[in-house]
């Protein structure tokens, strides 16, 4: 099992660039060589991250560590498919996990007739709700959704990734996109809508 990995203490003052180089170094580690020491980095420095993700998207302690073990398992055998030129590190892990997370959303389907947008993007209907504006409650695919989510305006699916994927909170978003909170909820709301015309336009 992975949590048997030891793991050693991070270091909370190495700077998000330094960090991202740190962490591509050891999973180049891992891809070339296997070495479990540099993979145990990562978990340490992931894992917590991931967990906190996870339970924020599917609000069960044992969804969301099942979660964490099925990312971090992807990411020893598929190390070798990281390539820092396309990405961070985080945003890669945080892809294996999102696709994990819809896979197990998928498995949940046999005992529904369908998964509801909102079971998809509970966070963000949770932010922008609105007493004027009806849910968005369509029945959806999995693979609707992420086809449709690729179609959002490229500001609009920054905020929307940076929410849902990484877990962020509006105003983490605000913060480092160096933009209004307002603007950040417009962006997430309006990206809402759009799913919705989407969704009706998909029917």
């Amino acid at each position: 099992m992975l949590v048997g990995i030891p793991l050693e203490q991070s270091n909370s003052t190495i700077k998000p660039k330094e960090c991202a180089t740190e962490m591509s170094d050891y999973l180049v580690a891992v891809a070339d060589t296997r070495c479990k020491r540099s993979f145990a980095r990562v978990f340490n420095y992931f894992a917590p991250r991931l967990r906190s993700y996870a339970l924020k998207q599917m609000g069960n302690e044992a969804l969301a560590m099942e979660l964490v073990q099925d990312t971090m398992s992807n990411v020893w055998q598929k190390a070798h498919l990281f390539n820092a030129e396309k990405g961070s590190p985080s945003t890669w892990i945080f892809t294996i996990a999102r696709n994990i997370r819809f896979d197990m959303l998928r498995k949940l389907r046999n005992r529904k007739e369908d998964v509801c947008s909102d079971d998809l993007w509970p966070v963000l209907c949770e932010q922008t709700a609105d007493a004027n504006e009806a849910p968005l409650d369509e029945q959806v695919t999995l693979e609707q959704i992420g086809h449709l989510f690729e179609s959002l305006p490229v500001k609009q699916k920054a905020v929307v990734e940076a929410i849902y994927i990484d877990g962020k909170s509006q105003q983490e978003v605000s913060d480092e996109l160096s933009i209004p909170l307002g603007t950040v909820k417009s962006r997430t709301r309006l990206a809402l809508q759009r799913l919705k015309v989407m969704l009706n336009d998909n029917d």
